[in-house]
Order: C-alpha cells, then sequence, then structure tokens
C-alpha cells in the first residue's frame, strides 16, 4: 500500500525534493484549494449578518461553523490564505503550478448579492495571485449559482481574464442535480469560452447516515463525484454540449466503476433508453483526478479511461488529500516515464490550456 511520504518530510529536504522534480518538465496539480484574504475578510465582516455563524480554533484560524443548510465546518487555516506558505508547501510537494480553487462553504447558501460578492472576492484574488506569481498560479472561475443571471454575469466578467482557465461549481446547487435545464446555460457559455468544467463535492447528499467513522468524506465525497458524472451524461449535458470538457474530484467518485451496471441498465429499463451512446463510451467525456490513494486502483482507472485522461489532482490541503503526487504517480504499476509525465504534466497543461513546461 502506498505511504504519503510527506508525512516524513521536513524542511531539510524540500530542495532536494524540488530537484527530483525535474524529472518532470512542469507538474501541475489541477485540483487544491485555498481560502483567498478577501473572501476570509468577508466572512468575518459580513457572514454573519447572511446566517454564517463565525469562530475561531486553538490556532487562531476562521472557522465557517455553520452555513444555512450546510453540514459540515470550514476551518479557513491561515497556511491556505496566504500565498507565502502556499508556495512552500508546493516545493515541499515537487508541485510547480496550482489551479486555485475554493472548497467549502462556497457560497450557494448566501443571499444572491452577498453569494456575488464572495464569488467575485476569490476571482479577483486569482487573478492578483497570477499576476505576482504567473508561473505558479491560475484561477478557476468561481459562480453564484444560486442565481443564474448573478452566476452568467460574473462568467462573462472573469472569462475576459486570461489566467482564469476552468469554471467550478459544486456536484449539486443547493440539492438539485447538474442536468437541470436551468443550469444549462451556464454550460453553453463555458464551452463557447473553452473552459473546462472543474466539479467539487459540497455537503454530500445522505448526510443523515455518514455521521460516524467519518463516513462523510470516506463514503459522501465519491458518491457525489458519481452523482454528478450520471447526471450529466443521463440528463442531456453531455450530448448537448459535446465540446464541453469536464474534470471529476476523486477519481470519479462511484462512476467508473458502476458502468457495467448503467450498460446492463440500458437494456433493462425505459428510463435509458434516450442515451446516444452505450454507457461506457462517456467514460472518456471525463477527467479523472489522483485521489484513490491506491496505485493499483488508479492503474485500474488508466486502463478504463485511459492514460490521457488522468489529470494530477490532489485536493490539498485537504486532511484526505494527496500530499506527494509524483511519489504517488511514481508508485501506480507499469507506468512508462512518458505516462508519468502526461499525468503529472501534460494533461493537465492541456486541461488548462497552459505550457507544459516552465518558461524559465
Amino acid at each position: 500500500m502506498y505511504e504519503d511520504p510527506l508525512k516524513h518530510a521536513s524542511l531539510e529536504n524540500s530542495a532536494a525534493d524540488t530537484s527530483a522534480a525535474r524529472r518532470y518538465p512542469r507538474v501541475i496539480d489541477a485540483h487544491m484549494h485555498w481560502y483567498p484574504q478577501e473572501f476570509v475578510d468577508l466572512m468575518i465582516k459580513k457572514g454573519p449578518a447572511h446566517g454564517a455563524v463565525m469562530g475561531e480554533d486553538a490556532k487562531g484560524n476562521p472557522v465557517v461553523l455553520s452555513v444555512p443548510d450546510g453540514t459540515q465546518t470550514s476551518v479557513m487555516r491561515k497556511t491556505m490564505t496566504r500565498l507565502d506558505d502556499i508556495i512552500a508547501d508546493m516545493q515541499k510537494r515537487q508541485c510547480d503550478t496550482y489551479a486555485l480553487s475554493m472548497t467549502n462553504p462556497l457560497m450557494y447558501w448566501a443571499p444572491p448579492g452577498f453569494g456575488l460578492e464572495l464569488a467575485a472576492a476569490h476571482n479577483d484574488a486569482c487573478v492578483a495571485a497570477h499576476r505576482k506569481y504567473p508561473d505558479k498560479f491560475y484561477g478557476c472561475i468561481i459562480l453564484p449559482m444560486q442565481d443564474l443571471q448573478l452566476a452568467a454575469q460574473e462568467l462573462e466578467r472573469m472569462g475576459k481574464e486570461p489566467c482564469m482557465r476552468a469554471v467550478f461549481i459544486a456536484e449539486h446547487i443547493l440539492g438539485k442535480n447538474l442536468h437541470e435545464k436551468e443550469f444549462w446555460p451556464i454550460y453553453e457559455r463555458a464551452e463557447a469560452l473553452g473552459l473546462p468544467l472543474f466539479l467539487t463535492n459540497l455537503y454530500p447528499s445522505g448526510v443523515e447516515r455518514m455521521k460516524d467513522y467519518f463516513m462523510i468524506n470516506t463514503l459522501g465525497n465519491p458518491q457525489e463525484a458519481g452523482y454528478a458524472a450520471t447526471s450529466l451524461m443521463c440528463g442531456g449535458v453531455l450530448d448537448a454540449f459535446p465540446k464541453l470538457e469536464v474534470f471529476l474530484p476523486h477519481a470519479g467518485g462511484t462512476f467508473p466503476w458502476l458502468i457495467g451496471r448503467m450498460e446492463l441498465a440500458q437494456h433493462v429499463t425505459p428510463h435509458l433508453k434516450h442515451l446516444k451512446k452505450p454507457a461506457g463510451e462517456y467514460l472518456r467525456r471525463f477527467h479523472y483526478d489522483l485521489i484513490t490513494h491506491h496505485p493499483q486502483i488508479m492503474r485500474n482507472l488508466i486502463d478504463l479511461v485511459g492514460v490521457d485522461r488522468i489529470v494530477t489532482g490532489t485536493d490539498f490541503p485537504q486532511a484526505m488529500s494527496v500530499k506527494q503526487p509524483v511519489d504517488f504517480v511514481e508508485s501506480i504499476p507499469g507506468l512508462t516515464h512518458r505516462d508519468r509525465e502526461m499525468i503529472l504534466c501534460n494533461n493537465p497543461a492541456q486541461l488548462l490550456k497552459i505550457d507544459a513546461t516552465l518558461s524559465n
């Protein structure tokens, strides 16, 4: 079983780790999270007036204790806010470039106007981070999806920023599945702008059955990826927008491993007769990150979907993240150096439309 070596890393070996990463031209983590200071400040100053309950942990980190309809707390760690700390972690992790996005609580819970303010704070901070460190940071556009007119407005504004390389939405929108027609204008515009759709888990459904044993994370988050992928496939989104690229977290969750059941269901129920292709042919409409924590399962996924659909994405710095992506990819059995380079460098670069090698 792969054991993440960051547990044993120290500052003394960070220089050696960075040197080791030069086996690959540009290691790009397309799935990592931060909390811009501007977002944190807004939550502290205005969040309580809009239903957020705020606090601090023992280390003085701001904590979102609850938001309307939320089921989890959000510790906005200072190390997820300060760019110097984020860059120091990049070096220890042998990473060169991040696609910046945020995790819960996002802003769907907020009144629309405040939701737009929160989304804009994140998006503008991504632009500022890229301008300061153009080789290290690109941004994902977060939208206030509770108000689709405002979401479209923010997408138009940020779609003009060349450093914003994806549209970032949760795997359900306030309990609604992603195939709902009200969301299609966002997909249509993302496709027209050439921006991939990056998905993230947010407050998994069925929380009352997952309150014990950390199941909300170990089971709930991967299940959300399965719901989202199945919804996009069965709800016609992938057929309607054939050029829309979709990046699934948690290595697709349950979706890849249930594709045989989906194909059989096409023959036994009228509910899936409308699908234009066998369900298995939709597997390659998605890109998949690394979050399996099991090299053999990653090998199985590669065999199922193709190495060109696997993109380095780690969920860093969350507790269940892949801390050292280079070491994890090198632990996957049967890969050539070219395969590893595709996963670590070329595939995320192609998805984000950036160079697969550093400029210097």
